[in-house]
């Protein structure tokens, strides 16, 4: 299951994780974002401890999704050593995103 990250810690549970992060910015009133919202609760309990999960609400974290560009959502990034390595817009398959994770 994914956790909440917000403008404050998104530093300390993203960028210095020791493990890849997938982010998941997303706002309550996007549709295709509950679409996203299972997928990524799969993923979550098939990847286990090898990655991390987060949601990012851009309504409420705006200084954040401002430096990553998030235009459209739902938007996902998968982090690794703090560094963007995939990024993907609108609903994908939950292989997508396992694969990002290199599971």
């Amino acid at each position: 299951m994914a956790h909440d990250t917000t403008d404050a810690t998104f530093q300390n549970d993203v960028l210095n994780a020791d493990v890849p992060v997938l982010v998941d910015f997303w706002a309550p009133w996007c549709g295709p974002c509950r679409m996203v919202a299972p997928i990524l609760d799969r993923v979550g309990e098939k990847i286990g401890n090898s990655a991390k999960l987060y949601k990012l609400n851009v309504d409420e974290n705006p200084s954040t999704a401002s430096r990553y560009g998030i235009t459209g959502i739902p938007t996902v990034i998968v982090f690794k050593n703090g560094k963007i390595e995939k990024q993907f817009v609108g609903v994908q398959p939950e292989k997508v995103y396992l694969d990002a994770l290199g599971g």
